[in-house]
């Protein structure tokens, strides 16, 4: 059995070095966008789905990182993109990020959204570095383009929006959570599987855990966001009520929640208890959806 921080450690500080060795020079006229979308790729973070993308790749028998950090950093990048448009004034209004301030509060709304809309676009940029075959990129780009969109997390964070204030019946709170953070999950499990030269059968059963763990750690984060203090999360505590959102908490209560998050994570674990394992990925996601920050 591995040492799971000792590698855990090892394998963030690597994504990082990759993720920093893909980031634009900040030069030439457009040097403010290039800071703003920098400062917001390189605000921490836990690097999870980058981490999910490597771990299913090795799981299935992988080997060739280098020619997989260009889709991993791809898929961080579409992540803080992501961030950076949910602080803006227009959607949750915070100023607070990691622990530092958003990308709008530092930079300026105009500059936050354009930082927003210029790291989408870079990220598809970034896939077409790889080394790996050119159908293989193509699949890779067809996948995040669905997964982040407005069939993906745009989907989802447009209902989100529309039903702030009001009361979502389950079906369609489901269906936030599944396309708003599950969808780009979904795409990490599926572009790791895919990298591996995994046949569309093993794909879509990657597909389905990506999106059972992006309903636990959505579920997590609900019960964070009251149990725990600004501190601890190093973004606003109690942002959901504040904003008038209705989460998985508020609608089915903290016990229920916990029930949840524990259910979808063993559905997720029993995909990859099928495949030879160092103990790694299980691991990686048990301690991810009990989390305390």
């Amino acid at each position: 059995m591995i040492d799971f921080d000792k590698e855990l450690l090892e394998r963030t500080d690597r994504i990082n070095s990759a993720i920093a060795s893909f980031l634009p020079d900040e030069t030439g006229p457009q040097t403010k966008i290039l800071k703003a979308c920098n400062y917001s790729v390189r605000n921490g973070g836990k690097r999870m789905r980058p981490l999910f993308m490597e771990s299913v790749y090795r799981l299935l028998g992988g080997t060739d990182l280098q020619a997989v950090y260009p889709l991993m950093a791809a898929m961080e990048i579409m992540h803080s993109s992501s961030l950076v448009h949910d602080d803006l004034p227009c959607m949750d209004n915070d100023r607070l990020r990691r622990g530092k301030p958003s990308t709008w509060a530092e930079f300026g709304v105009d500059m936050g959204t354009l930082a927003g809309d210029g790291l989408m676009i870079y990220a598809f940029e970034t896939i077409c570095r790889s080394s790996l075959p050119e159908d293989i990129r193509l699949k890779a780009v067809s996948i995040l383009a669905e997964k982040s969109g407005i069939f993906g997390m745009v989907g989802g964070q447009t209902v989100d929006v529309e039903l702030t204030g009001s009361i979502p019946d389950p079906d369609t709170l489901k269906f936030i959570y599944e396309k708003k953070t599950g969808a780009l999950i979904e795409a990490s499990f599926m572009m790791g599987a895919l990298a591996a030269g995994a046949d569309e059968e093993t794909i879509s059963s990657f597909e389905a855990a990506g999106l059972d763990i992006g309903m636990a750690f959505q579920i997590r984060d609900d019960i964070l966001d009251v149990i725990s203090s600004t501190e601890e999360l190093g973004k606003s505590a109690h942002a959901d009520d504040r904003n008038l959102k209705m989460t998985w908490v508020s609608f089915y209560g903290l016990e229920q929640s916990e029930k949840d998050v524990k259910r979808y994570t063993d559905r997720a674990i029993s995909v990859i208890d099928g495949y030879p394992d160092d103990g790694f990925l299980r691991e990686l996601l048990l301690r991810l959806v009990d989390r305390k920050y």
